[in-house]
């Protein structure tokens, strides 16, 4: 999966969202895509600052959470996604995840 399309795809998820009441920075494939819920809105840059909560993934598990063939919590255990920082921001992603 490109930058740009995992880029465009989280930007027209997060849109369509309720704002998270955070910042969350996604890192997929080394890629950074930071989603600030702060204020009436989600907001989607490439920015690589600092977040709330940072979850790494690739782009294949990414693919496979929004399908459904990878159940989050058992990637999670299974080390194939990593979170880091708010874990209450970290439940909000179904929303984004779509």
């Amino acid at each position: 999966m490109s930058k740009e399309i995992i880029f465009e795809q989280m930007k027209a998820q997060a849109a369509s969202a309720s704002p998270i009441g955070g910042t969350i920075k996604f890192v997929i494939d080394d890629i950074p895509v930071m989603i600030d819920g702060t204020g009436d809105g989600n907001v989607v840059s490439d920015s690589d600052g600092d977040a709330d909560c940072v979850i790494t993934t690739s782009s294949e598990v990414l693919g496979k959470l929004k399908s459904g063939d990878l159940n989050p919590m058992m990637a999670v255990m299974g080390g194939k996604v990593k979170i880091k920082g708010d874990m209450g921001l970290a439940m909000k992603l179904q929303s984004l995840l779509g």
